[in-house]
């Protein structure tokens, strides 16, 4: 959508339209196995939801609307796995950086983001990025369960960077964006020299080529994908997706001598046909995303100096699910402000490439739920909105420069508008 149609649009109107496209359902892959001569089978427990059944109200860490019982049934359950701290008869470690999802997705509701922070480390030698995967990189697990096990930055590492949590409302949503929409986001002409590609990146749930949605680099296309990925990096719990344990900086021979449980830690069960990375994604797939602003007067013209300065042409307003089985995300307008593609930052980048994105690439953070998750940026660099838009660079500098343009009440008045949000 050009910047002049945005502009002959009411932010109300953006909100409500909506568009049908339809898109193939995923497969899934066949479980892998592993090798687990001599080891422990994992102590792991399934983690009831305990409290009132969730009901959707509107508020941050709510559930969907138009969900069945079976998906509400299936949301609890994912919370209380989402909240569940893992240990070491489960299978945490013998590296990792936390023990639980909640404790990096809790602020201001579980689901949340929070200031927590993990390191990234690589090699840039001849313009090329090297992960270090052989030293354990191209993250950094910052706890272990024996202190001889702990990982240290590599002195070969040239690049350092640091990470927060994103926030994970309205994920499945996101999920359900067609591929090809996204696709025709980074096609269209957009001011500004701006271009912005699509992530392409291998789903491991389904072994397809999909569009990266998730993750600050765009790294993963589904929350399946995303859930085990944080199982196995996060917190050292391997799956039938990601069934290889981390080597302490690469160190195989600690990985033997630490790591007592059999691969993978996080099985099938039975009788639900799920693992614990299924119904950790179930949780993020029926979450409700932000409510969407109330549209007053000022928030009218906050969003018009939004769309002049150029924020959206990366920070695109409404998204649209596709045709999907599950009704709360059948053919849904996503109030995200994000294209979900790829841009040069410049300056505003984490030096690491990833997947499918460069070093100097970022996913294009999406502005629902703002108010909620300070600090800013990917790092946290920014402690305030204003500042975070005065950091931008590369793609987003001709923006920030007429941002900075603007009189102080026109800020006020952008500013006014990202608060609602």
């Amino acid at each position: 959508m050009k910047t002049t149609l945005l502009l002959r649009l009411s932010l109300t109107t953006l909100l409500t339209v909506s568009v049908v496209i339809a898109q193939d359902p995923p497969l899934e892959p066949k479980p892998d196995a592993a090798h687990n001569e001599g080891k422990e089978p994992s102590r792991r427990g399934r983690h009831r939801s305990t409290g009132p059944q969730p009901r959707p109200a509107g508020k941050l860490g709510d559930p969907l609307p138009d969900l069945t019982r079976e998906q509400i049934n299936a949301f609890a359950e994912g919370r209380g796995e989402f909240e569940n701290v893992e240990d070491v008869a489960g299978g945490l470690g013998p590296i990792f950086n936390n023990t639980s999802c909640a404790i990096c997705h809790s602020v201001p509701a579980i689901g949340g983001s929070s200031a927590a922070l993990v390191t990234r480390f690589g090699r840039v030698e001849g313009g090329h990025f090297d992960p270090l995967t052989q030293l354990g990189g191209s993250l950094l697990q910052a706890q272990a369960v024996d202190p001889g096990t702990l990982e240290r930055i590599p002195e070969d590492a040239t690049v350092v960077s640091r990470r927060q949590s994103t926030p994970l409302f309205g994920a499945g949503l996101i999920e359900a964006i067609p591929d090809a929409d996204i696709q025709a986001l980074a096609r269209r002409k957009k001011a500004d020299g701006i271009l912005g590609r699509a992530a392409l990146v291998e789903d491991v749930a389904t072994g397809r080529t999909r569009v990266g949605r998730f993750g600050w680099k765009a790294q993963h296309a589904t929350l399946l994908s995303f859930a085990g990925d944080a199982y196995v990096n996060e917190m050292g719990i391997t799956s039938r997706l990601f069934p290889s344990e981390n080597a302490p900086n690469g160190d195989q021979e600690k990985l033997a001598q630490f790591d007592h449980v059999a691969d993978p830690e996080d099985v099938v069960d039975p009788v639900t046909g799920k693992g614990d990375i299924d119904t950790a994604a179930d949780f993020m797939r029926f979450l409700a995303p932000p409510p969407t602003p109330r549209v007053t007067g000022a928030i009218q013209i906050g969003f018009n100096q939004f769309v002049k300065v150029g924020c959206a042409e990366c920070h695109v307003p409404t998204l649209f699910t596709g045709p999907n089985k599950v009704r709360a995300l059948d053919r849904k307008p996503v109030v995200l402000f994000s294209d979900l593609l790829l841009h040069d930052m410049g300056s505003l980048n984490d030096g690491i490439a990833q997947d499918d994105a460069l070093a100097n690439e970022m996913k294009t953070a999406p502005l629902w739920g703002l108010k909620h998750s300070p600090p800013y940026l990917h790092d946290g660099r920014a402690p305030t909105i204003i500042e975070a838009i005065r950091a931008h660079d590369g793609e987003g500098a001709p923006s920030r420069d007429r941002f900075n343009e603007l009189t102080t009440s026109q800020q006020r008045q952008l500013l006014e508008f990202l608060n609602a949000l």
